[in-house]
């Protein structure tokens, strides 16, 4: 006989990457639902675009959800987008964005999530939380003053962004801004030679909540847990 944990770890792993192109695609009819069909012109779609095909989305895939999300095939586009709030583990508050065609099937299962989550609770958030604009983007010019570009752009802040998708020798920002500028920065990025990464609107917690290794553990996995749901697309905690 065969090792069988070795067969459930890829049927798991299967499960998973299905999970993340249904996630993908949705994403992508939504960006097209809202702003068009044109990734040149909508920001949000061009980043989803970009994502699926690292993903290796198959290509009719991702043209069939652009022409639903745009309006040009017969089908409704059903998806709306809902959120939900509450407290996670040890009071770190979290906000739960959806994209679901049914939000009388999603409500109840992510607030069975909340409770299941040990000492998880609904309740309102938004208090702990301000909605920005966040464009995310790397430079191959290490050189480059993101500061300067932060101001000409028109975004409000911008931080140093990490991580393994930064090219060697370069850089990654995260700008910050308000929500009516969010094209107007991400193209004004784009044209200045930054390679957007993301650019979309979040909730940005105002002070995150620290605590201990301990005790990160468990909200680490209260939020994965919530990220695993099918229908959940972003999950905010004002976690440090």
């Amino acid at each position: 006989m065969g090792a069988q944990w070795k067969q459930a770890g890829r049927e798991a792993n299967a499960q998973k990457k299905g999970q993340i192109v249904g996630k993908l695609v949705r994403e992508i009819t939504v960006a097209a639902k809202l702003g068009g069909a044109d990734p040149d012109t909508n920001p949000r779609l061009f980043v989803a675009l970009e994502k699926a095909r690292k993903s290796s989305v198959n290509r009719d895939t991702i043209e069939r959800a652009v022409k639903k999300g745009a309006g040009l095939l017969d089908e409704k586009v059903e998806y709306e987008t809902v959120f939900y709030e509450g407290f996670g583990p040890h009071k770190v508050p979290v906000i739960v964005e959806c994209v679901t065609d049914n939000r009388n099937r999603t409500a109840p299962e992510i607030r069975r999530l909340f409770l299941n989550g040990q000492l998880g609770q609904p309740g309102s958030m938004h208090f702990f939380f301000d909605r920005m604009g966040v464009v995310e983007a790397t430079h191959k010019d290490r050189s480059r003053d993101p500061e300067t570009d932060a101001i000409e752009a028109g975004a409000q802040n911008v931080e140093v962004l990490e991580g393994e998708e930064i090219p060697e020798g370069g850089q990654g920002s995260r700008f910050l801004t308000e929500v009516k500028d969010l094209a107007t920065v991400s193209h004004w990025l784009k044209d200045a030679g930054w390679n957007i990464t993301a650019s979309e609107l979040r909730y940005v917690a105002k002070n995150p909540t620290e605590v201990s290794a301990h005790d990160r553990a468990q909200v680490e996995g209260f939020l994965n847990d919530l990220d695993d749901h099918d229908d959940v697309h972003r999950v905010y905690a004002a976690l440090k």
